[in-house]
């Protein structure tokens, strides 16, 4: 239980707030990079900031503050030239660093211009999409985790949620909920609408870990049947602080991501390459596959009879911003304790005036490489991966059919046999 200081402090992420200023030195997607190539300038909204994202004609991008130093129109209704961002309203330009570099209207020699400044960020393309920092200088490297960087054949499913970003990510250090939210429950789901639920989310947690580390918190499980000599337990995945979660198996690698809108809503996307071993070669994408994935049905009830509909559904429901000082933690939420003190330790540090310690770094680098299981629930990779396909978020993507076959290609090269739980991993 938690006061309330202590749950505003933690939740709130506008300018100037504790939070707002940790989550501020971190990298964050905001768009498609497809959006942009059909039209240049798109406004985006992050930790409760307004502003015009904008594609360069050189194939950079910028990022300003929405409303025009001038007198405040919108900027993401400007024009975009070689140098700059203009205001549509008066002309006013201003270059990739903010600086305003043409006010028509004025006098020709006159240096009002060199005065003014708009706030600008950064913005980097990768995997796709469009990622901006907008917090102080020095920006940190972008890290270019394995799964938006490794070759693969990519789908993102994506939806805003009304709903605060830390709720979410304490669902990515809480194992126990997969055996009854994706277990129990979907099984009664299916009892009653007539479907089969994936029996290995039914299966108990008779163990489970969370070690800190670089990126994050890493997080194990043992199940029941299994042993610690399996990924599950021996490798496990990562909660990758402070607003994603990496998750994979069988061929799918998935970064979970998490944005941080603003106090009360949060986009949260399901980044997916799926790479399963014994093909090398996939089919050709200038970009991922990008769709919306549907949480509430026609009559505005939430839709439970798939994975990441349940956790919407968990997520939502507790609230726009859940009230921490009413809930009853218990032994089984180690995991969300330790997530907890992990944010109030980072946003002392940068309070002090210090770097983050975690999911932080100004190494540039091509690739890094995130631990995660390859077996998940030590179950046959391609009856995992199908399930996984059909009862999660890739229901809805367009590519689902070539996605399937894919899965079902490696599985002919590997000699995989569904049904046995045995089959040797190549590689591995």
């Amino acid at each position: 239980m938690l006061t309330k200081e202590q749950n505003e402090k933690l939740t709130r992420v506008g300018p100037g707030t504790a939070m707002g200023s940790l989550l501020r030195r971190y990298w964050y997607p905001v768009a498609f990079q497809r959006d942009l190539d059909k039209w240049p300038i798109r406004k985006v909204r992050l930790l409760g900031e307004d502003f015009a994202l904008w594609k360069q004609p050189n194939g950079g991008y910028g990022i300003v503050q929405e409303r025009c130093p001038h007198r405040h129109a919108s900027l993401v209704h400007g024009i975009v030239e070689d140098d700059g961002l203009r205001c549509g309203y008066h002309g006013w330009k201003f270059d990739c660093e903010g600086a305003c570099i043409d006010q028509p209207a004025e006098p020709e020699k006159s240096v009002f211009k060199n005065n003014i400044k708009a706030f600008a960020g950064k913005a980097e393309p990768m995997g796709g999409m469009v990622w901006v920092y907008i917090g102080p200088d020095p920006a940190p490297a972008l890290p270019r985790f394995d799964v938006y960087v490794d070759d693969g054949f990519k789908d993102v499913g994506h939806a805003m949620l009304p709903c605060n970003w830390l709720q979410i990510m304490e669902n990515s250090v809480d194992p126990h909920h997969v055996e009854w939210l994706h277990g129990n429950y979907f099984r009664f789901i299916g009892e009653q609408k007539g479907f089969v639920a994936p029996a290995g989310f039914q299966k108990k947690h008779v163990k489970v870990g969370f070690d800190p580390m670089e990126w994050g918190i890493l997080k194990r499980r043992v199940l029941e049947g299994n042993t610690e000599e399996m990924d599950d337990w021996a490798i496990g995945h990562p909660l990758v602080f402070p607003y994603c979660m990496r998750v994979g198996g069988s061929g799918i690698e998935q970064m979970q991501i998490r944005v941080p809108i603003d106090d009360t809503h949060t986009w949260a996307l399901f980044y997916s390459n799926h790479r399963p071993i014994g093909l090398t070669e996939f089919p050709d994408q200038i970009y991922p596959e990008s769709y919306e994935y549907k949480w509430l049905d026609d009559d505005g009830e939430h839709i439970v009879d798939y994975i990441e509909g349940q956790d919407v559904m968990a997520w939502v429901t507790q609230g726009d911003i859940t009230d921490r000082t009413a809930e009853h933690i218990g032994k089984s939420d180690t995991g969300v304790v330790m997530l907890r003190r992990m944010f109030r330790q980072q946003m002392a540090l940068v309070e002090d005036g210090n770097d983050p310690t975690v999911g932080f770094t100004r190494q540039e680098h091509d690739r890094i490489e995130l631990p995660c299981e390859k077996t998940k629930f030590g179950l046959n990779f391609l009856e995992f991966a199908l399930a996984w396909l059909d009862m999660g978020s890739s229901r809805y993507s367009p590519a689902i059919d070539t996605l399937k076959k894919l899965h079902t290609d490696a599985a002919a090269i590997r000699g995989d046999v569904p049904g046995r739980d045995d089959m040797e991993v190549p590689g591995q």
